[in-house]
């Protein structure tokens, strides 16, 4: 007897869903073709709606937009966005900064750390390891403090919203259609049934507005928070651009500690192209090496007097031009200084070979 009640309860209670759900559509359609009149949310409700799905467009807009910005490689974000949801950790992999890091230290060692053009290119290669490592604490402190929150209001707070707000319309057309059947009523108890059925869709109705009102101006908070997360990630990228531009200051002022001959040779290279390219260079305040600052005054003494010199050279030197002396680390030859010249060039010999030379890749011997 009791699985019976039970299942007439059932039986009834669909059959009386379904009678919800015939109504609400027959309203739906009816306000859709003009044929039955429509409930219109008040001003401010309506206002709070179209707030809450400005703030979803743009989150969402944002939020997609910074994650290009942080992982450029569509590849790996998708293989990101899969292990996240398989709750799996991701794999580490180097960053494009470390790769060309690393590439430029074995680079650097297969030429030779103790050649020029080696050491310079190891320099490099650790400051775009730096650079690598700053890049992340970047990405993983946006992660937390700025992507987190804004994904968690799109998948969590605004669901909220629209859940009830999906309640609301329901709501709405419940209160719709009991007003039709009112009207439709003819006898006294039909009008009875159905004002009765009006006042309790009516208080329904009303109650869900409530709920959905006081959601919607939770918009408020949610745009608060977003604003300290936002200054989280300005102060992240502060933070990042800051130590990058440390490190290249730094590595700079190391690419200073070279002969100077570098520049000109890169620079006399440029001139001689078919087009020329003006690059901004910070001012290197860096020191001459020790050995160069230590043989400085034997190069003025030189300078000054005629006679040459045995010299070893400290760096390969490619020569600019046929009236320059190519060099190679660590080999020996004569120098002399011949009046007129640039105070940083000497006169090379090289057996029968002449040319000039940069003092700054040499060391005068005793």
């Amino acid at each position: 007897i009791k699985g019976n009640l039970k299942m007439d309860f059932n039986v009834k209670r669909l059959a009386a869903d379904a009678g919800t759900l015939f109504s609400r559509a027959v309203q739906f359609t009816e306000e859709k073709f003009g044929q039955a009149e429509k409930t219109e949310l008040d001003a401010h409700l309506d206002n709070l709606l179209t707030r809450a799905e400005t703030t979803k467009h743009w989150t969402e807009k944002i939020l997609k937009q910074t994650e290009v910005l942080l992982q450029p490689n569509p590849n790996v974000r998708i293989e990101e966005f899969l292990y996240e949801k398989l709750d799996k950790k991701v794999p580490t992999r180097m960053n494009n900064h470390e790769l060309l890091g690393q590439s430029m230290i074995d680079s650097g060692n297969e030429f030779g750390p103790g050649t020029a053009y080696g050491n310079a290119l190891i320099k490099c290669g650790e400051t775009e390891k730096q650079i690598g490592g700053a890049e992340r604490e970047l990405i993983q402190s946006s992660a937390i403090n700025f992507l987190t929150p804004f994904r968690n209001f799109l998948e969590g707070d605004f669901k909220t919203i629209l859940k009830e707000r999906k309640l609301l319309q329901n709501k709405r057309l419940d209160l719709d259609a009991a007003k039709t059947k009112l009207k439709k009523a003819k006898m006294a108890d039909a009008r009875a049934l159905a004002e009765q059925d009006l006042k309790m869709t009516q208080s329904e109705f009303d109650r869900q507005a409530e709920i959905t009102r006081l959601l919607l101006e939770g918009i408020n908070s949610t745009h608060a928070h977003h604003l300290r997360c936002l200054n989280d990630f300005v102060e992240a990228q502060m933070t990042y651009y800051a130590q990058c531009y440390q490190y290249m200051v730094d590595l700079q002022k190391q690419l200073g500690n070279f002969p100077s001959a570098f520049s000109s040779n890169n620079n006399q290279s440029t001139a001689s192209g078919t087009a020329s390219i003006s690059v901004p260079i910070l001012p290197l305040s860096g020191p001459l090496p020790a050995n160069t600052a230590n043989a400085s005054s034997g190069f003025t003494e030189l300078q000054n007097f005629s006679g040459s010199r045995k010299a070893r050279v400290l760096y390969d030197y490619d020569a600019a031009g046929s009236n320059e002396l190519s060099l190679l680390a660590d080999e020996v030859i004569m120098v002399s200084s011949v009046p007129g010249m640039d105070s940083d060039w000497l006169m090379g010999e090289r057996g029968n070979q002449k040319g000039k030379v940069p003092i700054t890749y040499l060391e005068l011997l005793n």
